[in-house]
């Protein structure tokens, strides 16, 4: 458990059935570029989104692994109230959000 809560758990399905692992280790991140350093400096795994990692994979600075454990990422789904009476700032992160 970190100090801040316990640590998530990494995620992944194969052929429909899904698996999740508890980790540990001497380094846990919470920060993307952190993770991805480290991950570049050969000091551990990263769990990343593939936009986060294609340039580091092109230039062979990281190897993908356990891809077929790793289905594609249908993108995030944002919930929100109803469409009456939204707020300026809702209606514009919504807008955003859909390009």
């Amino acid at each position: 458990m970190g100090a801040g809560g316990p640590v998530y758990r990494w995620e992944f399905e194969k052929r429909g059935k899904p698996v999740t692992v508890s980790i540990s280790g001497p380094l846990i991140f919470n920060d993307v570029e952190l993770t991805l350093r480290a991950a570049s400096d050969g000091m551990g795994l990263a769990f990343a989104l593939e936009e986060q990692v294609a340039e580091r994979i092109t230039r062979g600075e990281l190897l993908r692994v356990l891809e077929d454990w790793c289905p594609p990422f249908d993108g995030f789904f944002l919930y929100y109230p109803s469409r009456r009476q939204q707020p300026a700032a809702l209606r514009a992160l919504v807008d955003a959000l859909r390009v």
